[in-house]
């Protein structure tokens, strides 16, 4: 893992024909992969949030893999001794993602439906809600949600790219990710082209 380095940067199709490439001629399974980006994760927030600074740390998780790279990352917290809290609205049926959702139950780690409430308990926030795949409109419950990250005085780690930022051109003009700006982010593979435009702390980690 690596920051404040120039770096070049991955388009989103790029990025996504070299995790297919990771998954085939590479070998790797997607749990393998996963497991990497959740771990790159967990090791940037305990450079950045030491348990000393608070041990409480909410990990907002989205329906597709960024989500699943934070519940990788909030087990791999746990184990260093942190108190991950949930929040997984639109939990997956796939079977990895239920799996990893299983293995923090195992660990009671807690999940919760009240962002708002476990945002106020929080000393850190995960933003693994969005990554480099998403397009289009922010839909519930996640406007709301994404407001709050916003607005948080709280340290906010994002995951491969803050939610709702285009991957392309950066934060959005418009909506609920318009000044976003997270305080570090976590690129997976590499860079995306958004770094640009982020001024925070910058990792890179995950395969």
């Amino acid at each position: 893992m690596a920051s404040g380095m120039a770096l070049k940067t991955l388009s989103a199709n790029t990025a996504a024909a070299l995790d297919q490439e990771l998954l085939s001629v590479g070998a790797f399974s997607l749990d393998q992969l996963m497991e990497l980006a959740g771990l790159s994760v967990s090791q940037a927030v305990y450079r950045i949030h030491p348990l000393s600074r608070g041990k409480r740390v909410l990990v907002a998780c989205g329906p597709g893999n960024n989500g699943g790279d934070g519940l990788v990352a909030a087990r791999h917290l746990w184990h260093y001794g942190y108190q991950p809290t949930i929040y997984y609205p639109k939990q997956s049926k796939n079977d990895l993602y239920q799996r990893l959702a299983t293995q923090l139950k195992n660990l009671d780690v807690p999940f919760t439906e009240d962002f708002p409430s476990a945002l106020k308990e929080s000393h850190h926030v995960v933003d693994a809600i969005f990554g480099f795949s998403f397009s289009g409109e922010v839909r519930e419950p996640f406007p709301s949600v994404i407001e709050a990250l916003k607005a948080t005085s709280l340290p906010v780690t994002s995951v491969d790219a803050p939610s709702s930022w285009n991957i392309e051109d950066g934060p959005p003009t418009s909506g609920p990710g318009k000044d976003f700006h997270p305080t570090a982010l976590v690129s997976l593979t590499a860079p995306k082209p958004l770094v640009k435009w982020f001024k925070g702390r910058h990792f890179v980690g995950g395969r």
